[in-house]
Parts: structure tokens; C-alpha cells; sequence
């Protein structure tokens, strides 16, 4: 019986002996929110100075997401800091086990080390009904704009960005109609473009996120002043005039009253020609667009940006009256009094 024990530890002692990797956790959070994106550091010490690579694998995880294909590694003196990105998506959540393979660049052989999985405190939160469904550390309003969507709606559309949040996430409860236009995601710092419908009579939209530096929910307002004329794009909702028709219509009629005041003071009829280009220009400015072909099939986009919301497609070739313009897509008005956008390439040729 003594022997046997003395062989188990022979053989024990050989095992560690022969060990070149060692792991241990470095860094791993106390508690978690559902829905948050957290980190946890391993430490690496290998016996080996020399070796090509340490190969990572994970597996037997509950409740998380992994968002790294290879963990951000940090060298201090002889220990390798390897920190890996997780999304929280369950009320429990189980580490993966670690197996880390050290890939020795003076032979084939490739010696592995173990490190089981934690179990961490997950936190679900409760929030109110103006919650964004956003965890994140900060996230900030960057800029907005509402415009009239139908007789009975407004949308409003604005850009945010985040850091450590899974932006995508975003959603809100009793808004007619929403969704992402544009974004662009990381998990140190995101930015979204996003969409709401809601009803005319909100004079502000306010919504909450998880404040996970201040350990609270943060609230955002968004004040409601309706702006028609102005262009959307992803990279600037601030209005802006795109055409300063009125301002023209106005220095036309200037020039038109000093052509005519020059014409009553010199008494030369032949001066009309100056009133009358200002005047025919007015007239110009003044004719309203005229309708516009869309062809059978064609697409109508909410906002003027690219791989944007389609809210209806043409079933026939039909005509809509022109609302403004911008690079690649036209303004028109529906039947139902909804504005939508169409491509230049969908207006009929004939």
C-alpha cells in the first residue's frame, strides 16, 4: 500500500515537473448585469523563455457570449495577462473552461494547461418602462432631429455613441414604429443612428440606459421640435437649408424694386430687361415640383441613407408629387400623407 501511494506521487511530482504552462485568474468581477459586457483576465506563466505562440480554447460556457476570437494580451516580466470580452445574456452565467496550449517552437510536442470555468453573481436588472434596454458605461446623445412622418406622428431620429455597451441591443417599448439606420459597433466605443415613430402630441422623448459606472439608469430627453424642411443622412441630423430658396426668392425681388426705381428715375424703357430676369426667376422659384414617375417595384426608404428602412415597394408604376431632394434620393409625399424617399435610379426614364 505504501508503495502505491509512493508511485501516485512520483508520479504526480513528474506531472508537475514536466508542466511548462501554468494559469490562474488575475482579474474576474464580483457581480455582473444581465445584458453587460465585462472582462475577465487570465495570468500565463510559461517555464519555456522560447516558444512560437500560446493557443487559447474555450468551452463548456452557460449564459454569456465570447466577443473575442483572441484575448488582448499584456506582458509583464515573466507572467502573460490575457483578458477576454464577454456579453452577459443569461440570469446565470458559467465561465468557460480555459485550456491554453503553449506551442514550443524547438519541437512538435504542444504542452497544455487547464483552468475550470467560475461561476459568477448575475444581476437582473427591473427597470421602468422608458428603460432603452442598453447597459452600458456612458452613452451620449451626439445629435437629433424630428420631422413629421404622418398626420398623427412625428419620427424622431438621433445618433449616440457608447462605450462598453451592446448598442445593438437598443429597443423601446410603446413607440409605433423603430429600428437601427446605421451603426457601427465595438465594445470599447459604438455609434448607432436610430429610429422612432411616436405620437404628435410627446413634446419630449425621454429614455433610460444602466449606467454601469454610476451603478444606476441615466435618463435622456430628447425635446420635440418638428423641423419638415431639412435633409436626414447618417452623418449630420442637424437642419440645414439645402436650397436658401426663400433667401433667393428675397434678393430677386430686391434687384427686381431697384431695376424698377432706376426704370421711374430715367425714364429709359429699355431697362425693363433688368426687372424682368429678377421677376421670371421668382416665377421660377415660385412653381411648385411637379409629380414624379416611380417605377413598378421600386423601393420607399424612411430616411435618405444607404441599406436604410424600406417601409413599402411600388406594386405598379404610379405618380407622387416631388418634396425635395438630396445626393441619390428624392422627397416624395404617399397618398396617405407619409413622406418617404425613393433613389434617383427608381424615377421612370420616360
Amino acid at each position: 500500500m505504501k508503495k502505491l501511494l509512493l508511485l501516485t506521487l512520483l508520479f504526480t511530482l513528474s506531472l508537475f515537473a514536466n508542466k511548462v504552462i501554468y494559469l490562474s485568474y488575475d482579474k474576474v468581477p464580483q457581480r455582473v448585469v444581465k445584458g453587460e459586457i465585462f472582462s475577465v483576465t487570465i495570468k500565463a506563466l510559461s517555464t519555456l523563455k522560447e516558444f512560437e505562440q500560446i493557443d487559447y480554447k474555450l468551452s463548456n460556457s452557460y449564459g454569456l457570449k465570447v466577443l473575442d476570437d483572441f484575448p488582448l494580451r499584456e506582458k509583464r516580466g515573466k507572467y502573460y495577462y490575457e483578458t477576454f470580452h464577454f456579453l452577459t445574456t443569461k440570469g446565470t452565467v458559467q465561465l468557460p473552461d480555459i485550456t491554453a496550449t503553449l506551442i514550443n517552437t524547438n519541437s512538435n510536442d504542444h504542452e497544455s494547461s487547464f483552468l475550470n470555468g467560475a461561476k459568477l453573481n448575475v444581476i437582473t436588472l427591473n427597470p421602468k418602462k422608458n428603460f432603452s434596454n442598453v447597459i452600458a458605461d456612458s452613452l451620449e446623445l451626439v445629435e437629433y432631429k424630428t420631422t413629421s412622418y404622418d398626420n398623427t406622428h412625428n419620427i424622431v431620429i438621433f445618433v449616440a455613441t457608447a462605450v462598453n455597451s451592446d448598442i445593438r441591443s437598443m429597443n423601446f417599448e410603446n413607440v409605433k414604429k423603430q429600428g437601427i439606420e446605421s451603426i457601427t459597433e465595438s465594445y470599447e466605443s459604438s455609434r448607432i443612428t436610430y429610429y422612432v415613430v411616436i405620437g404628435k402630441k410627446l413634446e419630449n422623448f425621454s429614455f433610460s440606459y444602466f449606467n454601469l459606472k454610476k451603478n444606476k439608469f441615466s435618463l435622456i430627453n430628447i425635446p420635440i421640435l418638428v423641423n419638415d424642411d431639412s435633409v436626414v443622412t447618417q452623418s449630420d441630423l442637424k437642419p440645414k437649408d439645402q436650397s436658401h430658396k426663400e433667401l433667393k426668392i428675397k434678393i430677386s425681388a430686391v434687384i427686381a424694386f431697384v431695376a424698377f426705381i432706376f426704370i421711374l428715375w430715367r425714364k429709359k424703357y429699355v431697362y425693363l430687361v433688368f426687372m424682368l430676369l429678377p421677376l421670371s426667376y421668382i416665377a421660377y422659384l415660385s412653381t411648385p415640383e411637379k409629380q414624379i414617375c416611380i417605377k413598378k417595384g421600386s423601393q420607399l426608404y424612411l430616411l435618405p441613407v444607404q441599406n436604410g428602412t424600406v417601409f413599402e415597394t411600388t406594386q405598379s408604376e404610379y405618380y407622387l408629387p416631388k418634396e425635395g431632394k438630396v445626393k441619390g434620393f428624392i422627397k416624395v409625399k404617399l397618398k396617405n400623407e407619409k413622406i418617404g424617399w425613393v433613389k434617383n435610379e427608381d424615377i421612370c426614364s420616360h
